[in-house]
Parts: structure tokens; sequence; C-alpha cells
């Protein structure tokens, strides 16, 4: 739906897309750092489509399993406990995007 949004010829949604993607840019604060502010900022506002997207870009950009608890745990200090089916949900993409080192349906026997 983005390209459609993007080619109604309205250029406010033009402006406000190039805005977004330019505050992620590498700049004094890294993109990765930006993205874990994203997510963090998601989760509070309750948003499990930009959830995804920024765990998505957090582990593309190279965070941590633990990097991503912090922030997480930073949105659930700022939230409180209404976000915790969000944070259930960031668990369950995040299984998705980095397979868990204690999940068992991982485990391979020889």
């Amino acid at each position: 739906m983005n390209d459609k949004i993007l080619n109604a010829g309205f250029r406010d949604f033009n402006r406000f897309f190039a805005h977004d993607a330019n505050a992620y840019q590498d700049g004094a604060i890294s993109v990765k750092n930006k993205e874990l502010m994203g997510l963090v900022g998601s989760m509070v506002l309750r948003c499990n489509d930009c959830i995804f997207y920024h765990l998505d870009r957090c582990v593309t950009e190279g965070a941590s399993r633990e990097e991503l608890n912090e922030a997480m745990n930073i949105a659930l200090v700022i939230g409180g406990s209404i976000v915790i089916p969000h944070l259930r949900y960031a668990f369950e993409m995040l299984d998705e995007l980095i397979p868990s080192p204690n999940d068992e349906t991982n485990v391979t026997i020889d």
C-alpha cells in the first residue's frame, strides 16, 4: 500500500515518508540506536506493524537480543503494563527473526 500512497499524487504524503526515512539515517546517533528508539516508541504507542518493522530493522542493523531486551524493557517501564501484550508480540516476532538459543524447536539431534 505504500506504493499506492506514494503514487497518489498528494505531495504531503511523499514529504512525510521522506522525512521519516531521513530521520533514521546515520548521524550523531547510529542507525541501530535510532531503530532501537523507534522500537521503544512503537511499543509504547502499541502499534504491532511498527513493532515488527523496527524489530526487523534492528536485527538488520546488528542489534543483539540483549540490546533488544533492554530497549523493550525501556518501553515497558515508560508504557506500563498495557505494553505487555505488545511485548509478547515482539518476542514472538523476534523468534522468527532471530531463533532463540533456548528454543527447543531449534535444537537438532544427531
